[in-house]
């Protein structure tokens, strides 16, 4: 009786090859060289600086998405890029921050809760870093960055379309922002500590 054929066992894919030039670390570094852009668009005067500079945040928002998509895709997920992505989005929230709040639009206390928040948990990384753990955005932390920009791109343009106030829009989520910012910072804080005291 003919014996039946043996299946061979379906060996995993391999990954698939990420281009050099697209590879995600890369896009997040280009990431960071919008923070410079951002700061000189809103600090010198130009009838279409503020709109170019929203577009510029956009882009930024968009190749934050893009970084992170690709890395999973290709399987190629680094701690360089868990560190660098965060960066990177600091950089470009504190770059546009503090033109509004030099401008009065944004009251200078939050501006100081938020920057202050960012610099904090860079602070809890570079440490959690040293004890060789990376410590990665959570959803929280996610959140409050998407609020971020959204706030940031409706601020720096400030415009009114009848009823619709960008203003009022862009400060309620950046309030949103805030609490975000606040919640996801104690739990970063609560995360590392947990790492770094357990024997």
């Amino acid at each position: 009786m003919t014996q039946p054929a043996k299946v061979r066992d379906a060996e995993p894919a391999p990954a698939q090859a990420s281009p050099k030039f697209f590879s995600p670390n890369r896009i997040t570094m280009l990431r960071l060289l919008l923070a410079p852009i951002i700061i000189m668009l809103l600090l010198t005067p130009g009838l279409y600086n503020a709109p170019i500079a929203a577009l510029v945040i956009a882009l930024g928002s968009l190749t934050d998405w893009l970084d992170g998509h690709l890395a999973r895709r290709w399987s190629v997920e680094s701690d360089l890029g868990r560190l660098l992505d965060p960066i990177a989005d600091k950089l470009i929230l504190v770059s546009a921050l503090i033109p509004l709040a030099t401008y009065g639009e944004v009251p200078a206390w939050i501006a100081v809760l938020l920057i202050g928040r960012e610099i904090t948990v860079t602070g809890l990384r570079w440490v959690a870093a040293s004890k060789g753990m990376v410590i990665s955005a959570n959803f929280g932390g996610k959140s409050k960055t998407a609020f971020q920009m959204i706030a940031l791109i409706l601020l720096i343009l400030d415009w009114d379309w009848g009823p619709v106030d960008f203003h009022v829009l862009g400060m309620t989520a950046l309030w949103a922002a805030l609490i975000l910012s606040l919640a996801s910072g104690l739990s970063y804080f609560r995360q590392v500590w947990r790492q770094v005291n357990t024997p």
